[in-house]
């Protein structure tokens, strides 16, 4: 089982390194939090090939925004950054499907449509990760155990409960603004 763990994931690696000083001190618990949701949907796609190119960018960019604009409200702001790097590698014909699988992923409910599969897919990837398990949508303990034991937390979820609670503070009306129904 591990043998199929991806230990490098290039446009990963790269977008975070342009990305380091936004992201300061929580850059390592954000690249382990990518890396478990490429891994977790992977995982959820029970074996459908997945287009590793757009996941690898909509999990990177997903939750970007934080950091580079500064804002909870970070959806939109993860969308741009998305298609301007998809846009300057030549690849237009992927941000509607990266674009949903972003917007998406905070949805409570199913989503059912243009690209289903995959944003569905990512979507549960990221609920999975953001609960810690407590949502497994299927997958066997064991494989979430592996996943989060090879890239641990490294602060990842104390820093949201810390942005939440700021976000919370600031706007008691509008506290989770990423969440969609």
């Amino acid at each position: 089982m591990a043998d199929d763990l991806l230990t490098s994931l290039p446009t990963v690696n790269a977008v975070l390194a342009a990305h380091a000083a936004a992201l300061g001190a929580d850059a390592v618990g954000y690249r382990h939090h990518v890396y478990r949701v490429v891994h977790l949907c992977v995982a959820l796609s029970s074996g459908r090939p997945l287009p590793l190119d757009q996941l690898e960018v909509a999990a990177v960019f997903h939750d970007l925004g934080i950091w580079t604009a500064g804002t909870f409200d970070y959806l939109e702001p993860s969308v741009a950054l998305a298609a301007a790097h998809l846009a300057r590698h030549g690849r237009q014909a992927q941000i509607p499907a990266v674009t949903s699988m972003i917007l998406e992923h905070h949805k409570v409910t199913a989503y059912r449509g243009p690209n289903a599969p995959l944003v569905e897919a990512f979507r549960r990837a990221d609920w999975v990760d953001v609960t810690r398990g407590l949502l497994t949508f299927g997958l066997p303990r064991a494989r979430i155990d592996q996943i989060r034991r090879r890239w641990p937390d490294a602060g990842f979820h104390r820093r949201l409960l810390q942005l939440s609670a700021a976000r919370l503070v600031r706007h008691p009306l509008s506290p989770l603004p990423m969440l969609r129904l």
